[in-house]
């Protein structure tokens, strides 16, 4: 079995894949805040005292706080179980999510009003580094025509065309993105330095 978990963004999504790369169970939530409360009860429920042999966590970029609670949760369930454990792309998960089977850019709003955006082919390819600007300058560096993520309609606002699908990770298309998209390292990938600062010493 292998289980999916995302909370990188207002969306709590998880799924069970069988041994065959079936999805034989999902769930997905748009919950805004409260992570940490709703993904245990999920989990309980999607998996129903079964276990997983590999655990993918969906890195970010993202919310900070919603990053850690599921890579937390993630290296937990690893733990216990003896389970693989490999990080996975928000924002390729966000295109998976959108369907298209065209080329895309997922864009996720980020702190201080910029955007987090990636660019990928149809088959779900990188075509752009990561990238976290402000939206006027992330409107010069997307060329796909269409956006999808919860930032979408910001940068398609910001260019003054192209297309704009508000969709978020679903779990359930995990096993769509590349083996290199999926094999990630199981911790954060915050894209920008944290706002809170460490305190020195005086």
């Amino acid at each position: 079995m292998i289980l999916a978990i995302d909370t990188s963004t207002a969306a709590c999504t998880a799924a069970l894949f069988d041994g065959a790369g079936n999805c034989v169970g999902s769930c997905d939530e748009l919950i805004g805040r409260g992570h940490a409360e709703r993904l245990a009860p999920m989990l309980a429920e999607l998996l129903d005292g079964r276990s997983a042999d590999e655990i993918l966590v969906g890195v970010g970029p993202g919310s900070f706080t919603g990053i850690r609670v599921g890579v937390a949760a993630a290296h937990g369930l690893a733990i216990g179980w003896g389970a693989r454990l490999s990080g996975m792309s928000s924002l390729a998960l966000i295109a998976a999510a959108a369907d298209a089977r065209t080329e895309i850019v997922a864009a996720i709003e980020g702190g201080h009003g910029e955007l987090f955006i990636q660019q990928f082919d149809a088959a779900l390819n990188p075509r752009s580094e990561l990238l976290n600007l402000p939206p006027d300058q992330a409107a010069m560096v997307a060329s796909a025509d269409l956006a999808a993520g919860p930032g979408a309609q910001a940068l398609t606002n910001a260019r003054g065309t192209g297309r704009a699908i508000e969709a978020w990770p679903s779990a359930s298309h995990a096993l769509r993105l590349p083996e290199a998209l999926r094999t990630l390292a199981a911790a954060p990938l915050y894209a920008r330095a944290p706002d809170a600062k460490a305190r020195t010493a005086a």
